[in-house]
C-alpha cells in the first residue's frame, strides 16, 4: 500500500508539471483517504471518479460523484487544480479548448490502478455468482418477450451477412473437414495438457456429428480403445465448471471451464469459421478477431469527427440466447446440429448448484467469441434497418464498412443511429454499458486505447503490486513492464532506484531485448558476442518450463498426427495450420491443397509436415510458475 502511494504521489508531481498546476492538496487527500479506506480507494473509489470524467467529458457537463466534494463550485475539489483546465468553476461546462494534458492526467491519476489484479472478498466473488444466475433468468424472460417479427427480422440480416460462411461451415461439417484441437487451458475434468489426449468421456450429441472412431483414435488400428469410452446421453453429460478469476478488487472475471470433448470439438468448429471468415471479404471489414487497430483507428477518428460511437456491453457473452443462436443456424442443419452438440447445456455454479442453461455459452468456449460477435454484428444492421424505417439489403451492408466494427463486445457503431441501435441491443437482452459508452461529445473508447478530439488519452495501468524481492518474479516483471511503459521523470526514476534494489543487473537494453531491463533506443551493449557478432548485455530473462507431462501410446500418436504443422509458403491461413489425424496417407497434394486454399509449385514433393517441437511428449501445458534466468542475452 505504502508503494502504491508513493507511486500514486510522484504521478501526481510530474502530471502537474506538465498541466502547469500543483497536487499538493491532492496528495494529502490521498494519504488521507487511504489510511481511512485501505486499499479499496486506489483500486474502486478513484476509478469510479475516473468513469464519472469520462462520461461527464462525453455529455460536456460534470455531475456528481458521491465520493467526492464540490464544495461551493461545481467541479470536485479533489484534483481542481486538472478539472479547472478542463471544466468551468462555476458552470461545469466543458471548456471551448480543453486542455488535453490535463484530461490525460486525470485519467491516469484515477484509473491508474483500477485493473489491478487482486481477489475480491468472498462477498463480492458470491454476487459476482448471483449475477451469473440472475444473468440466466433475464436471458430467459427477454426470449419470452420476443415477437414472431422479430426472429424473422433478425434471421434476415443474419442471413444477409453470414450465408456465404454458414454454407462454408455446413459443407466442412457434412464432409468432415474438421480440424479438432485442445487448447492449453483447464478443463472441467481438471485434465492435465497431454492428459486430454487420452480422454474417454464422450456424448451421444457430439457423437452424431464427430464419430469417436474419427476424433478420439489415431487410426483403426486402435479400435479397440473405443471400448473404454464412456458415450454418455444427454441428461448424464458433465456440466460446465463455473469459476471466478482475479480481474478487480470490485468484481471477478466469471468463466466457466468446459468439459474436454466439449474443448477439443468447439476448435474444430472455430477454426472452420475463421477459415471462412478469413475468404468473406465484407466480414474482414465488420467483425475483428486478432487485430484491434482497426477498432482503435475507428474510435480515434470518431472522436475527431463525430460519425462513429462506441459502445460497450456487460455481461456480453452471458446474455447472448441460444434461442437466437439456433435461428441464426437454422437454415444450415449440419452446422445447426454441430453448435448444438458442441455447446454445454448445464453449468456447476459455486453456492447455487448445477442449473440449466439459456445463454449460448459463457466466456470459455471457444465458440463464445465469434458467436457473439455475430449476434452483435446482425443486431447493429437490425437497429440500423430499424432507424431507417427501410429493409436493409447486401448493398446497403456494405456501404457502412468503415463505420461498423465489432471486436467481441467493443462495438463501432454511426452515431446517427446509436439511439436506435442501444434500443434493439437492449431489447434482444443485451446490456449497453452506458458509462463505458460514448457518442455525444469528442470522447470515443474501444479495445483499451481512449481518445478526445483526435488526441491519444489512452493510460498506463498498474496490473500487480510492486515487488520487495526477487521472488516476488510476477510483480519484478510487471513493474518492468510499467516502467518501460511510462513517460513521467520521477516516476521513472524512482522504479529504477526500486528495481535496482531487487535486480543486481538491471542495463539498458533495446526494444526487442528479452532482458528485463530499461527500454532505450540509443544503441546499447555491454560485450559483442564472439559468434554472432552482436551486442549482449548481462542480466535476467523470463524463464518458464511447461510441466512435466508425459504421453505415450494411442494419445502420444494421436498428438502427433495432430501436430502435423504446414511448411508450405504462401497465403495460408494461420488457423490452417494443421491436417485432420485420419487425413495422412488418404489425402492427395491437390486435395490438401484445395483445404487450406495454397497451391505448391508442381515440382514440389508432397509430403505433410513434421512438427518440430521434440519435447511435447514429455513436457506439456501452461508453466505453474514463471521464473528469471541470469545470463548474456541480445542487447537489442
Amino acid at each position: 500500500m505504502k508503494s502504491l502511494m508513493s507511486l500514486w504521489n510522484r504521478m501526481a508531481d510530474d502530471l502537474a508539471i506538465l498541466c502547469c498546476t500543483s497536487a499538493t492538496s491532492d496528495k494529502i487527500t490521498v494519504r488521507r483517504r487511504s489510511e481511512h479506506e485501505g486499499l479499496s480507494f486506489l483500486t474502486i473509489t478513484l476509478p469510479d471518479l475516473g468513469k464519472s470524467t469520462q462520461k461527464w467529458i462525453d455529455q460536456g457537463q460534470v455531475g456528481i460523484n458521491s465520493s467526492f466534494s464540490n464544495g461551493r463550485g461545481s467541479l470536485p475539489l479533489f484534483l481542481g487544480g486538472f478539472f479547472n483546465r478542463v471544466f468551468d468553476r462555476e458552470s461545469g461546462v466543458l471548456l471551448d479548448d480543453p486542455c488535453i494534458d490535463s484530461i490525460y492526467a486525470i485519467r491516469q491519476l484515477t484509473l491508474a490502478f483500477g485493473k489491478m489484479e487482486l481477489p475480491c472478498t468472498p462477498r463480492r466473488v458470491h454476487k459476482a455468482m448471483r449475477s451469473y444466475i440472475e444473468c440466466e433468468s433475464d436471458v430467459r424472460q427477454s426470449d419470452a418477450e420476443l415477437k414472431d417479427v422479430d426472429f424473422l427480422e433478425f434471421q434476415r440480416i443474419s442471413d444477409l451477412l453470414f450465408s456465404e460462411v454458414f454454407t462454408q461451415m455446413d459443407r466442412d461439417v457434412y464432409y468432415g473437414y474438421l480440424l479438432p484441437r485442445h487448447g492449453p487451458g483447464n478443463t472441467a475434468e481438471r485434465l492435465s495438457s497431454n492428459g486430454k489426449f487420452r480422454q474417454r468421456v464422450w456424448t451421444r450429441r457430439l457423437d452424431r456429428v464427430f464419430p469417436i472412431d474419427r476424433f478420439l483414435i489415431p487410426n483403426h488400428h486402435y479400435i479397440d480403445e473405443l471400448n473404454e469410452v464412456d458415450i454418455r446421453e444427454p441428461g448424464s453429460e458433465l456440466p460446465v465448471r463455473v469459476i471466478s478469476v482475479p480481474k478487480t478488487m470490485k468484481t471477478p472475471r466469471i468463466i466457466a471451464i468446459e468439459p474436454t470433448c466439449m474443448q477439443y470439438t468447439q476448435q474444430a468448429l472455430l477454426r472452420s469459421f475463421l477459415v471462412a471468415h478469413s475468404r468473406d471479404e465484407l466480414l474482414r471489414g465488420l467483425i475483428g478477431f486478432d487485430d484491434q487497430e482497426p477498432n482503435q483507428l475507428l474510435a480515434r477518428q470518431g472522436s475527431a469527427d463525430g460519425r462513429v460511437a462506441t459502445l460497450d456491453l456487460s455481461e456480453a457473452s452471458d446474455r447472448v440466447s441460444n434461442q437466437l443462436v439456433r435461428l441464426m443456424v437454422s437454415r444450415w442443419p449440419h452446422l445447426s446440429e454441430a453448435l448444438d452438440a458442441t455447446r454445454s447445456r448445464r453449468a456447476d455454479v459455486p453456492g447455487f448448484g448445477v442449473i440449466r442453461l439459456s445463454k449460448y455459452a459463457s466466456m470459455g468456449s471457444a465458440l463464445c467469441f465469434p458467436i457473439e460477435a455475430m449476434v452483435f454484428t446482425t443486431l447493429i444492421f437490425l437497429g440500423i434497418q430499424n432507424s431507417l424505417n427501410t429493409t436493409l439489403s447486401k448493398k446497403d451492408i456494405n456501404s457502412y464498412l468503415g463505420l461498423v466494427r465489432v471486436y467481441g463486445d467493443d462495438l463501432i457503431v454511426p452515431v446517427e443511429h446509436v439511439l436506435t441501435i442501444v434500443q434493439t441491443l437492449e431489447h434482444f437482452g443485451a446490456r449497453v454499458g452506458l458509462d463505458k459508452s460514448f457518442w455525444t461529445g469528442k470522447f470515443r473508447e474501444s479495445c483499451g486505447k481512449e481518445y478526445f478530439n483526435g488526441h491519444d488519452v489512452s493510460i498506463v495501468k498498474v496490473r500487480q503490486a510492486l515487488p520487495s524481492t526477487i521472488a516476488d518474479v510476477t510483480g519484478v516483471i510487471s513493474t518492468v513492464a510499467l516502467r518501460n511503459q511510462l513517460w513521467m521523470p520521477s516516476v521513472v526514476d524512482w522504479l529504477d532506484n526500486l528495481l535496482r534494489k531487487i535486480l543486481k543487473y538491471y542495463p539498458m537494453v533495446g526494444p526487442a531485448s528479452p532482458v528485463l531491463g530499461r527500454v532505450t533506443l540509443v544503441p546499447v551493449g555491454e560485450l559483442e558476442h564472439p559468434d554472432l557478432h552482436s551486442p549482449i548485455v548481462q542480466g535476467y530473462v523470463i524463464q518458464a518450463k511447461a510441466p512435466v507431462d508425459k504421453l505415450e501410446d494411442s494419445g502420444a500418436l494421436l498428438k502427433c498426427l495432430l501436430k502435423l504443422e504446414s511448411n508450405l509458403k504462401g497465403n495460408v491461413s494461420r488457423y490452417t495450420d494443421v491436417i485432420p489425424s485420419y487425413w495422412p496417407g488418404t489425402m492427395s497434394k491437390r486435395q490438401y491443397s484445395d483445404f487450406v486454399g495454397y497451391y505448391p509449385p508442381a515440382s514440389s514433393s508432397w509430403a505433410p509436415p513434421v512438427s518440430q517441437d521434440d519435447k511435447h511428449l514429455e513436457r506439456s501445458g501452461r508453466p505453474k510458475r514463471v521464473g528469471i534466468k541470469l545470463g548474456w542475452w541480445p542487447a537489442q
